[in-house]
């Protein structure tokens, strides 16, 4: 399983509608913390793939979804499971300590 990319037109589809929990990480290209989060959820998402779907929404090109969850910081993680957001975390965080945050979720 690898990272995929969401946007404002497929959110509802690839995240809403996921059998899987989702993890959404809302970044931006000019956010440093979230380049730093890149490598960990690629990792995240290989080897947590058959419980967690990993994805990432860019927050300059899809404001709807970005004002729609309230985001303000970047990196944001929200945590859906059955449509619903149940866990938001702020700010880049080591793959054992976010696995360990999003572990009640899954």
């Amino acid at each position: 399983m690898s990272v995929t990319e969401v946007t404002d037109a497929d959110f509802a589809a690839q995240v809403i509608g996921s059998a899987l929990p989702v993890l959404v990480e809302f970044t931006a290209d000019w956010c440093p913390p979230c380049r730093q989060m890149g490598p960990v959820l690629t990792a995240l998402a290989a080897e947590e793939g058959e419980r967690l779907k990993v994805v990432q929404l860019d927050v300059d090109a899809n404001p709807e979804t970005t004002n729609h969850y309230k985001v303000l910081s970047m990196p944001t993680f929200m945590v859906f499971r059955a449509g619903e957001p149940v866990k938001a975390m702020v700010g880049a965080r080591p793959k054992r300590r976010l696995l360990a945050e999003i572990e009640d979720a899954l």
